[in-house]
């Protein structure tokens, strides 16, 4: 995977198996693999190298110093981030020790390494993990700022100044779509970071920055949406000041990328980078007041978040109890919950779908996520709705995709819109809804519902119309064997009535598309 530095896009990071940025992948933790993806490149030539590693990440490290002292390159000529990250391993269940029987391998393999002559950094405070499990992003800046006071002072207690302690950490964050919480985000963690600095007793040192576009934004659906969404991200992280960022390919959820999703990754950073000009300004939102605000508001959260942390005993206690799973979860309930009334929408997914999109090419399919209990589950935000457009697909390639009859009463002006909203609605979770011209009568809606075969029925309508007519339609539509009659709009003070005509659901605006798409299937089923 390419990564983007300040000035260059000719870094690397290497992702392994089992790691947190691997997602299904990665390359296998031996010496034979490490040669291979190092192959022609030039260590010593001023190029970042990123080490996305397995487990706690010693025997990676280790074995990459061993590559360097094989190839007698100058440890000091390379930009080698190493990675080390026993708390995040320990988060999503990838170890099974403690922190204190894992601690000393990391502070052994920090002072081998810096013995030999490498800079570092060698620790990670990554928290993408937070914000794929559906953190809040000061729920993902405080387990930043927390994973590294707890590496601080893991270092200083086995010898190391704080000084060289702070030096030998970095931080990685997850940056999605929103772009002012993304720029807010990486500003916040550099203040974050300085304040700890400053309690210290430290001479203040800019924070190393690792941002990656997000995993839980990514869709398998209308996936070349997934281009924008990270076209987005990584403006948003360069304008906020990351120093390093790196591109999920937008296939990457349906499976391994090929060369063509590689290749756009890429020219994502690279175009930014040389025809926006994202690295001729420092910090471009500050004075911005927004912005000034978005990131006050996200210091002060995550700094309270920190505080409490620090309370309960530090985050090696709120993984341990579980307490930073439940907190995540919480929070990814709250967003769960915004997702399905699309009040955070998602384009392809849960809105504007096309249900007979083709797939995309891949070079394997994704493989079936194995988390251990207990640990922060990597998930996205589209999974819901992919889950049923996968069952509609199941059905339509044994026979036929399942359908929604839309009946659609009076001129084309009364119902198009509802017509339209319904379609959107329904076919975002598998369920086809071909269009038609109108019915003048509910006889005639009644009639071209039985020969259509569907087992449900939407109506659509202005509201003139349904005062006249919509019980009659659902009455109609009953009669004719709909197993379920759904009205487009919200019911008001007809409710009761429809009700007792035979209406058994509603579809609107901000109403929960995930549960109304349940009660459809169910029926159908």
């Amino acid at each position: 995977m390419a990564l983007t530095d300040s000035k260059t896009a000719g870094g690397l990071q290497l992702a392994f198996a089992g790691s947190a940025g691997a997602y299904g992948f990665g390359l296998p933790a031996t010496e034979a693999a490490l040669e291979a993806a190092l192959a022609g490149v030039f260590l010593d030539a001023g190029a970042p190298i990123e080490i996305d590693a397995p487990g706690h990440g010693r025997d990676v490290a280790i074995a990459l110093a061993a590559y360097v002292a094989n190839q007698k390159i100058d440890p000091k000529a390379t930009l080698i981030s190493f990675g080390l990250d026993p708390l995040g391993a320990l988060a999503r269940g990838a170890v099974a020790h403690p922190f204190s029987e894992i601690a000393p391998h990391m502070v052994e393999a920090v002072k081998t390494l810096s013995g030999a002559g490498f800079s570092g950094p060698f620790c990670v405070a990554d928290a993408r993990i937070v914000h794929a499990a559906g953190g809040t992003e000061a729920q993902e800046l405080a387990y930043a700022i927390s994973a590294a006071l707890t590496y601080l002072r893991a270092l200083e207690g086995a010898g190391l100044s704080l000084e060289d302690a702070a030096k030998a950490i970095s931080f990685r964050l997850a940056v999605d779509a929103d772009e002012f919480l993304g720029v807010a985000k990486i500003r916040a963690l550099r203040r974050l970071w300085a304040r700890v600095e400053e309690a210290c007793g430290l001479m203040a040192s800019p924070a190393l920055i690792h941002a990656e576009t997000a995993w839980r934004m990514m869709t398998r659906r209308d996936p070349y949406v997934n281009m924008l969404r990270a076209t987005v991200a990584v403006f948003s992280a360069a304008v906020g000041g990351a120093d390093r960022i790196s591109v999920l390919p937008f296939t990457q959820a349906v499976g391994l990328p090929d060369e063509f999703a590689r290749r756009v990754a890429r020219n994502t950073q690279l175009v930014l980078l040389e025809e926006s000009n994202l690295d001729k300004v420092a910090d471009p939102t500050a004075g911005a007041g927004g912005f000034e605000v978005l990131t006050a508001e996200l210091c002060e959260k995550a700094w309270a978040l920190v505080q409490a942390s620090e309370k309960a005993g530090g985050l090696v206690a709120q993984i341990a109890s579980g307490a930073l799973k439940t907190d995540v979860e919480k929070a990814a309930a709250e967003r769960a919950k915004n997702v399905a009334r699309r009040k955070d929408a998602l384009t392809g997914a849960s809105e504007f779908p096309n249900i007979a999109e083709k797939p995309v090419s891949v070079l394997a399919p994704l493989p079936e996520a194995d988390t251990p209990a207990g640990a922060l589950v990597a998930h996205r935000l589209s999974e819901p709705y992919e889950a049923l457009r996968d069952r509609s697909d199941a059905l339509a390639a044994n026979g036929k995709r399942p359908s929604v009859f839309l009946a659609n009463i009076g001129p084309i002006a009364a119902f198009t819109a509802r017509a339209t909203f319904a379609k959107n609605f329904f076919e975002a979770g598998g369920i086809e809804a071909p269009g038609n011209d109108g019915f003048a009568s509910a006889d005639a809606a009644a009639e071209a519902y039985a020969a259509s075969g569907a087992p449900i029925a939407c109506v659509c309508s202005s509201d003139a119309l349904y005062a006249e007519q919509a019980e009659a339609v659902a009455r109609a539509l009953k009669a004719k064997g709909a197993k379920l009659v759904i009205l487009a709009g919200r019911p008001g003070d007809m409710e009761a009535a429809y009700t007792a005509a035979g209406v058994g659901d509603y579809v609107f605006a901000g109403a929960d598309v995930l549960g109304s798409l349940d009660r459809a299937w169910k029926a159908i089923a």
